[in-house]
């Protein structure tokens, strides 16, 4: 199927679906015995409301599949990630600004504010154990956790608190660098980022991406707060600290940082996403994205067609904007393009070259014998634009007119 036409809702005959089994069991299925899950965290739920037309990613994140290992196996690695060194510059940075048992950055949180209300003392910042076994059971414990220091009236910091954030009918567990809880009781999302504040502004294109992130977490404390105490999901603050390293030094310096306009956009996109047992339901009899690895638990011995042929039965939509977002986007940009799809060329012009979905009819419509008129009226505004676009092209690139045929032109 073209990845980016939408699925026919009309009833077609074609494979065997498989056989009914629980939403787990199917998951566990698709990613093959063995094949540990992947978890699904707030980078790629933000990724997943960037683009919620896509029904492969919404498949493939929510069976937990790892895109990464797929696309080596399909011919099509995805690009180096973040390096080793950025990473441990990062745990570092934030083992520094945590350092002081959270006095540091409720220090911090509380100067951003300007409520007129007294610093918080050292000691006085509450830092609650989190420790539990499993995802089900840290979520639970981090929900306890709220709710104690909720009604103690402190400040309290969560380190590493674990929420659930239910996504296309299935859970994602996120883990948020910290949560703070204020004396009046309200929470506030910390997001600790290596990048640097330079002369007191950081790369636009960076905070954005970390407001989009954090805003992931505001959706899933509010999810938690509607069933904490008072069921008040008000009490999650719609600013979130961002705290980075000041110039080049490894002093945390922060900010407060408005997230509503990401938050009503992703809960607005993540509401859109297809249900992943719906998705999974359609797939034919014995579909599955297991590699079949060898021992050394790294090389696919799964032929790659196979594997391409699993993975275009979910349809995909391909956008430039991709290559930055999802590991299997060098495959599908390659499917893309080897179909002609517009789409490769970017969402604006997709959108503005409306039922003209591939390269080749776009060429017929601009090159091609004018179209007759439907019924009298006025031709495709699109057609009329690329046949314009073409004579204006052909005419700048005439070769010039010789002296005899100026004359005659004159």
């Amino acid at each position: 199927m073209p990845v980016t036409r939408s699925p026919d809702s009309r009833p077609t005959a074609g494979p065997a679906k498989a056989a009914p089994a629980t939403l787990r069991q199917r998951l566990a299925e698709l990613r093959g015995p063995g094949s540990a899950q992947r978890p699904l965290d707030a980078r790629a739920l933000a990724a997943l409301a960037a683009n919620p037309g896509c029904r492969r990613r919404v498949l493939l994140d929510g069976a937990g599949v790892d895109k990464s290992a797929l696309a080596r196996a399909l011919g099509a690695p995805a690009a180096s990630g973040q390096s080793q060194f950025a990473i441990a510059r990062g745990h570092s940075f934030e083992a520094r600004a945590k350092a002081d048992g959270g006095t540091e950055l409720v220090r911090l949180l509380h100067e951003q504010l300007r409520d007129g209300t007294a610093a918080p003392a050292p000691g006085s910042v509450d830092v609650p154990d989190l420790t539990a076994g499993g995802p089900e059971g840290r979520t639970a414990r981090t929900a306890l956790a709220l709710r104690e220091a909720t009604a103690a009236g402190r400040w309290a910091l969560l380190g590493h608190p674990l929420l659930a954030l239910p996504v296309a009918g299935a859970p994602a567990f996120l883990e948020p660098d910290a949560v703070v809880v204020h004396p009046d009781g309200t929470w506030t999302v910390v997001e600790i980022k290596s990048f640097p504040v330079i002369d007191g502004a950081a790369d636009p294109g960076k905070v954005g991406a970390a407001a989009r992130q954090a805003a992931v977490y505001v959706l899933a404390l509010e999810e938690l707060a509607a069933r904490t105490g008072d069921g008040d999901p008000a009490r999650v603050r719609h600013e979130i600290l961002l705290v980075c390293p000041k110039d080049f030094a490894n002093v945390p310096v922060a900010g407060l940082v408005d997230v509503r306009k990401p938050r009503a956009t992703t809960r607005r996109q993540l509401a859109r996403l297809a249900r992943v047992e719906d998705i999974a339901a359609e797939l034919p009899a014995g579909t599955t994205f297991d590699l079949c690895l060898a021992d050394d638990g790294k090389t696919a011995r799964r032929p790659a067609g196979e594997l391409a042929a699993a993975v275009e039965a979910v349809g995909a939509a391909y956008a430039p904007e991709c290559l930055a977002a999802c590991e299997l986007a060098f495959h599908c940009r390659a499917r893309a393009r080897a179909e002609g799809s517009v789409a490769a060329l970017g969402r604006g012009l997709r959108g503005e070259l409306g039922g003209l979905t591939t390269v080749e009819s776009v060429l017929a419509a601009a090159l091609g014998p004018a179209p007759a008129d439907d019924e009298g009226g006025a031709p495709d505004p699109t057609v009329a634009a690329l046949r314009r676009a073409a004579a204006l092209r052909a005419e700048a690139l005439a070769p010039p007119l010789t002296g005899i045929e100026a004359a005659a032109c004159r």
